[in-house]
């Protein structure tokens, strides 16, 4: 009998959530998707220890280009195990600003292709912000394709999907997590989840309404919230889920299609600037997960910053 997650396979692309080249070898799924918090975390495993120094001595003392070196220098040995992309994030400190976002993305891809790897197997990560979205929406006719990350809204997915980005990063563990934490509750069953029923309704409404750009659910809790999304475009996770699916045997049925999205009553939206921002404002849990989740990342950015400014300073003595 097959594997959960050889049949899961079957429904959605599984995209490994991970810093960790080994682990990206070892599960070889079709994409793999990085961001500052995994980075910081492979950057601390000594097995990973050249691909800091290769980026300190390519950024010669700049060290916002040694930051863009590294997650580089991840990315392309992540694509060595992938047949897909890799999605490489800007920094989180540039999620309201689309001029320099766009800058840092341009700057992102010109690192890939000096070391030879195509645009076409890069995804840039930007956070799903108004700044951000109108920031790929640029890119994306530069050839920039975009995964929109930290999107907890149906506001910002509405304004993904009209923006013409490739992808997006709907976030249902932290959906759930918030949900948990303001009803006090240890758990919340399957078919209550909030962020199970949340990347199900922006899927449908993509397909519904022919939207190309794809959901790629993530930030899951458990294996139950993944196989909930079976049929989902793509399905990002992290490798101990991984391990887990691997070892439980059955069949996982589909659980979204484009032909059940049809019959979805989701009308199509339209939204500007002042609409979206009042419309985000008022889902209580996107405006605090997206504001929690860029200082989360930003902080675990400074932490990997800091690791290279001493790391660059102790070199010279060390020669």
């Amino acid at each position: 009998m097959m594997s959960q997650l050889e049949s899961l396979g079957q429904h959605s692309l599984v995209v490994a959530d991970t810093g960790d080249i080994e682990a990206v070898a070892r599960w070889k799924p079709q994409d793999a998707t990085t961001n500052p918090s995994l980075l910081l975390a492979a950057s601390q495993d000594p097995r990973f220890r050249h691909l800091l120094d290769n980026a300190i001595r390519e950024a010669r003392g700049d060290a916002a280009a040694a930051m863009d070196w590294l997650a580089v220098q991840f990315g392309r040995e992540i694509l060595k195990h992938v047949a897909g992309r890799v999605s490489t994030e800007v920094d989180a400190r540039l999620s309201f600003d689309t001029g320099r976002s766009i800058e840092r993305a341009r700057r992102i891809i010109g690192l890939y292709e000096r070391l030879g790897v195509a645009r076409g197997r890069v995804l840039v990560k930007l956070a799903s912000t108004w700044e951000g979205i109108r920031a790929a929406e640029r890119l994306e006719r530069e050839g920039i394709h975009c995964n929109l990350t930290l999107l907890f809204s149906f506001a910002q997915a509405v304004a993904c999907a009209d923006a013409g980005v490739t992808l997006i990063s709907p976030f249902v563990g932290r959906i759930y997590d918030w949900h948990k934490q303001q009803r006090r509750l240890d758990d919340i069953p399957l078919e209550e989840d909030p962020g199970v029923a949340s990347v199900t309704k922006i899927y449908s409404y993509y397909k519904k309404h022919g939207y190309a750009t794809q959901v790629m659910g993530a930030s899951f809790r458990k294996t139950g919230q993944i196989l909930a999304l079976a049929g989902c475009d793509l399905l990002t996770i992290a490798p101990d889920l991984l391990e887990k699916l691997s070892k439980a045997e059955g069949e996982v049925p589909r659980a979204l299609s484009p032909e059940k999205a049809k019959s979805a009553a989701l009308e199509k939206l339209s939204l500007d600037e002042a609409s979206f921002r009042w419309m985000h404002n008022e889902d209580a849990m996107a405006s605090d997960k997206l504001a929690e989740g860029i200082r989360r990342f930003d902080a675990d950015a400074r932490k990997l910053e800091r690791l290279i400014v001493s790391l660059a300073a102790a070199a010279p003595a060390a020669a």
